[in-house]
């Protein structure tokens, strides 16, 4: 029985994706972003017809295991640019380190003017790098892991929202910059929105999505302690 309801699952997914990305197509705007709309048309889907999230992730966590491969598969890229990337490798781990560490202080800093307490802290400060990783540093804090899922996927999205805005106002064109931005401040839904403008741009995301992840990891303990 299981495998029919993940079989299901894994089907909705797909078919609810397929659909986004057309309406993407159709009417290309921030707010029509694939991974936007899916997500609120499988909530809806969810919802309505009272599915339990559990029963869904039964065949979800089939589609989730496949972001492994899906991050390898960015490697390709990154051979073919490789030249320019190491030309470009110090102002690429500045740049990165720079954005890992304004991405924790604002978070922490922010959540705690506005009274939040310490554990929901603990799991803001993450929320700039990849799931797995955040989850990871947020328990050796004390924080509360699944909170620390929503932020990352709060960040990811509303760097998908923005990142265009805030390009043309700051006239941001070149393609390590905004890959930069990109990586370090919302992950890998960052990167796959810069893979769409080039493959540089995309290079450049994916690697300071992996330098972001290994700063963050390696910072925040130590400011959290400082700060709170």
């Amino acid at each position: 029985m299981n495998v029919i309801i993940g079989a299901l699952a894994v089907i909705l997914t797909i078919a609810v994706y397929l659909a986004a990305r057309n309406i993407h197509k159709r009417f290309t705007n921030p707010f029509t972003i694939p991974i936007i709309l899916s997500t609120i048309f499988i909530i809806t889907i969810l919802v309505v017809f009272h599915l339990p999230y559990e029963k869904y992730m039964t065949g979800g966590d089939w589609i989730n295991k496949m972001l492994g491969p899906a991050v390898v598969a960015l490697a390709y890229p990154l051979y073919l640019h490789r030249r320019t990337l190491v030309k470009m490798a110090g102002p690429i781990l500045l740049g990165t380190a720079a954005g890992s560490f304004i991405g924790v202080i604002t978070g922490l800093l922010l959540a705690k003017q506005a009274g939040f307490e310490e554990a929901i802290l603990y799991s803001i400060t993450t929320k700039s790098v990849t799931t797995p990783v955040a989850m990871a540093v947020t328990e050796t804090m004390g924080g509360i892991t699944s909170l620390a899922a929503v932020f990352v996927m709060i960040a990811g999205i509303g760097g998908g929202l923005m990142y265009e805005y805030v390009f043309s106002l700051l006239r941001l064109q070149s393609s390590i910059g905004r890959g930069l931005a990109l990586g370090s401040a919302s992950h890998a839904i960052g990167t796959a929105e810069a893979m769409k403008s080039s493959q540089l741009e995309g290079s450049i995301s994916t690697i300071a999505m992996v330098i972001s992840a290994v700063v963050v990891s390696l910072i925040t303990p130590g400011l959290v302690s400082i700060l709170l």
